[in-house]
């Protein structure tokens, strides 16, 4: 089981993000429409996987931000903001900040978490998904990992982002 931090008091986590060179694992999210997308509506694909406890706080809002400003430029690829936000509170937040470049998925339904190893099993977030970002290529591998230390902070950008060019 990893581990993180929130406010610096350590916090443990459901499993082990994937690990590079494996293939993603199978997934379920749910979309603003309340459909579900899995890894079959992404084939074909590279895919950044912004993974945070709740877009209600400034640093998960700011990395959906930053990733959907970098989306832009991305060639055949896909930024999925993945917490246990609602999709309708997803959807509100995307469309209040202009939000165009990336998708939101809610995984309130749970599954992603626990196959992505990244469900906060204690501390005061009890419950939401850690800080994380994975990144896959076109046929499903994991590239790029990293459960952020603390998740009052925000991602390394740069190091998900060079691992999908």
């Amino acid at each position: 089981m990893a581990q993180t931090a929130f406010q610096s008091n350590p916090v443990n986590v459901s499993g082990e993000l994937p690990a590079v060179g494996q293939k993603l694992p199978n997934f379920e999210v749910t979309a603003g429409d309340l459909s579900t997308k899995s890894n079959s509506d992404f084939e074909g694909k590279k895919i950044v996987f912004n993974i945070f406890p709740s877009v209600d706080t400034g640093v998960c809002a700011a990395s959906v931000r930053h990733f959907n400003e970098d989306a832009a430029s991305l060639d055949n690829t896909v930024v999925l903001n993945v917490s246990r936000d609602l999709p309708f509170a997803l959807g509100r937040f995307c469309a209040a900040e202009g939000i165009e470049n990336v998708e939101a998925a809610s995984d309130f339904r749970h599954g992603f978490g626990e196959a992505f190893g990244v469900v906060q099993e204690d501390g005061p977030l009890a419950g939401l998904l850690a800080r994380a970002v994975v990144v896959a290529d076109e046929q499903g591998n994991v590239v790029y990992t990293q459960l952020v230390d603390e998740i009052t902070t925000e991602p390394d950008y740069e190091a998900a982002l060079a691992a999908v060019k």
